[in-house]
């Protein structure tokens, strides 16, 4: 009986050793139950400090040109898909591309012209930061400072600045209502030739750096805030572009009111809207020594959580200070008017998404000297739109 109970021991100790065995080779061979996950299980504890964002304006648009109906049309105004989050407690990444522009590697920085941000920050501590890659320029202004998402049209400077380059920064908050930043960056995309062709007395610069020096102000308990700036660009060698921005915002609560003034003195033309006036028949090359001023309002009353009223408007100016026609009697060439009135509806208390309505109306004024020479024509552009807005988080 004994000897019966321990052969019955030892055929049971058998079988659960081959069915341990079994599960065990079927869990590393057969069952992709317990493979490993895309994600491995140690960094799916990151994903908490990461967030995929589609920044999204979609319009319907009804277009005009001085007073003339043209065309209706569906339009992606922006799409832009965005990555970012910490990967470390002292490292932040931030990616975010553009799908609403062509998608060329530039020759300069050697990434595609569609990538606004690729870039990595490192906090050395609570008050220091220093960051790398293809980032936001951080030239000042509250209408650069917006989500892109969020502009309905914007003014000339911006409308025709390299605004995302390639570079190094640092950032510093030397008090919890102030803080500084400083950017060296390529002054451009592309390359010298590809952006001005060739050109007379102007050699292309060894090194064309820009140098951008930022101040972010918090003033009278959040009421007023600012974000002036001053950039330095080189565009050749001995030519350079200067450029100021004063940002200012009055916080009323309900009402808010956002002033940019914005001034860009080229040596080269950079912007290039008296340029593209001037016919080569009188200078067949990018024109020296132009000055651009920008006024640009943001105003907006928040009526209730779900209505918002909003009216932007601006105003630029186009001069050209060199004087190699001897008909020209002024530096002005164009000023250009914008005003958006808006209508903003948000249906949802837990989620950023808003739908609008608004006309988008532009004049365009030329000089007595730019018309009378028969370089342009005063026009208009209008278009009447009705889309929606959301920064449309995903994770």
């Amino acid at each position: 009986m004994g000897m019966r109970r321990y052969i019955l021991v030892c055929i049971g100790l058998m079988i659960g050793t081959s069915i341990a065995v079994a599960q065990r080779q079927e869990r590393q061979t057969g069952d992709t139950t317990y493979y490993k996950t895309l994600i491995p299980e140690e960094k799916q504890g990151l994903l908490k400090n990461m967030s995929m964002i589609a920044n999204m304006n979609f319009a319907f648009r009804n277009e005009f040109m001085d007073g003339t109906y043209i065309q209706s049309r569906f339009r992606n105004e922006q799409f832009r898909l965005e990555f970012r989050g910490m990967v470390h407690r002292r490292v932040y990444f931030r990616f975010r591309d553009r799908y609403t522009r062509a998608q060329t590697s530039e020759s300069i920085d050697n990434i595609s012209r569609s990538t606004d941000l690729a870039y990595i920050r490192i906090d050395a501590s609570k008050r220091l930061n220093f960051s790398a890659g293809k980032m936001c320029a951080d030239w000042g202004g509250f209408e650069f400072d917006y989500n892109p998402i969020d502009i309905y049209e914007y003014s000339d400077i911006i409308e025709y600045a390299d605004n995302f380059l390639t570079g190094v920064g640092v950032g510093y908050a030397a008090h919890k209502n102030h803080s500084f930043s400083f950017q060296a960056l390529n002054s451009r995309t592309k390359s010298f030739q590809e952006l001005y062709g060739a050109q007379p007395n102007a050699i292309e610069a060894k090194a064309p750096l820009a140098f951008v020096s930022n101040w972010r102000g918090n003033l009278f308990g959040g009421k007023f805030q600012t974000i002036w700036s001053y950039s330095l660009f080189t565009e050749a060698q001995g030519l350079y572009m200067n450029y100021f921005a004063f940002g200012n915002q009055l916080n009323l609560g309900k009402l808010v009111v956002a002033y940019d003034l914005k001034i860009s003195n080229e040596q080269l033309d950079r912007t290039g809207v008296a340029s593209e006036t001037i016919p080569d028949s009188l200078y067949a090359f990018a024109l020296k020594n132009t000055e651009y001023i920008g006024h640009w309002t943001h105003i907006h009353y928040r009526l209730n959580k779900k209505w918002n009223f909003a009216l932007f408007a601006m105003m630029d100016i186009a001069k050209w200070k060199n004087d190699p026609d001897p008909a020209k009697d002024t530096d002005l060439i164009r000023t250009a008017w914008g005003f958006i009135p808006t209508v903003e509806y948000y249906p949802f208390e837990d989620l950023n998404l808003r739908f609008y309505v608004n006309y988008v109306g532009r004049v365009y004024n030329y000089s007595n000297y730019a018309e009378g020479r028969g370089f342009a024509d005063d026009y208009s552009t209008g278009r009447v739109t009705v889309g929606f807005v959301t920064p449309l988080g995903i994770f």
